[in-house]
């Protein structure tokens, strides 16, 4: 159980659901496989992921959550393709032109035809609650699949107080201060991966990979005003990854000292290597996650200037 990217969100007020009352939430909605007629369904699974399972996973007070999401395999082409075939006859037929809302009926007869013989595929997304430390924390690199999941979650509880982490200091520009060699943090190494970009929306974009990152190109570049729109870097000999503009984790890797740290663990039940895994995991990142708002001169939370 290892996330490789960070969604970072932040309570915005005391997250007062332990995990027995999070599991009852989550039970009102359960994953269920599409029925034949929709496009898609959405609900909570074990993330375990053997069936029965508890639906929260509770490792010292962090709560692992997951959302299945399954959709029909149904492409727009074939549909229009179908569509624009009867639409055809039916001008033949008739001598006259399908109309709007002809078209529109045509649309739903042949969807509700096609939907109960479409392939279907599953995907899920993780994420864990740390009330204490008050993070949600997703698994993705999709804004659009956190959104959902905190979506769907939302409409499980009836509210959830989050918001997306900012920070006081432009990520942007300490990145590009870093790239400078300016207060680079001591526990900080920069890698060989960069993206960097021109003011304003037409602004030119360099994207480096496997480069020296201290290289005179890369200050030809910083000197011009493009900015670190995303820098990947090691903390503490422990995590790798890329950090972007917006505080979002990519890539993200725990590095041998952590993997030491889960195998001491030593057990063959998988059940007990996914807790062991997920407890060193969440406890490696309630080490960082404080660590990453100071560098970017602390949390600016609502209602303080920035």
């Amino acid at each position: 159980m290892w996330f490789k990217n960070l969604a970072l969100l932040r309570f915005t007020e005391p997250f007062g659901v332990d995990a027995s009352a999070l599991e009852r939430h989550l039970q009102q909605r359960p994953f269920r496989p599409c029925g034949s007629l929709e496009l898609a369904s959405l609900g909570w699974c074990p993330p375990w992921g053997k069936e029965g399972s508890p639906l929260v996973h509770s490792t010292h007070g962090f709560l692992l959550i997951c959302l299945q999401k399954e959709e029909k395999i149904l492409p727009a082409a074939v549909v229009n393709e179908v569509v624009a075939h009867r639409a055809t006859e039916l001008e033949d037929a008739r001598g006259r032109p399908v109309r709007r809302k002809e078209r529109d009926a045509l649309r739903d007869e042949v969807l509700h035809e096609l939907l109960p013989r479409a392939f279907s595929h599953s995907r899920r997304t993780y994420a864990y609650l740390d009330p204490k430390g008050g993070w949600l924390v997703v698994d993705s690199a999709s804004p659009k699949r956190t959104e959902e999941l905190t979506g769907v979650l939302r409409q499980t509880l009836g509210s959830l107080p989050v918001a997306p982490l900012v920070t006081r200091e432009r990520p942007s520009a300490v990145m590009t201060r870093w790239l400078a060699d300016q207060g680079v943090p001591p526990d900080i190494v920069l890698d060989s991966e960069c993206e960097l970009r021109s003011p304003g929306e037409d602004g030119g974009i360099v994207r480096c990979r496997r480069h020296d990152l201290g290289a005179p190109e890369i200050q030809h570049h910083l000197e011009a005003g493009k900015e670190a729109s995303k820098l990947a870097f090691t903390w503490n000999d422990r995590l790798s990854l890329v950090l972007d503009e917006t505080l979002a984790v990519k890539r993200l890797r725990f590095l041998d000292l952590v993997q030491e740290e889960a195998a001491a663990a030593d057990t063959d039940d998988p059940a007990a290597r996914f807790d062991a895994d997920f407890a060193v995991m969440s406890s490696e990142l309630a080490a960082f996650l404080p660590r990453l708002m100071d560098m970017f001169g602390g949390e600016n939370s609502p209602g303080k200037p920035s």
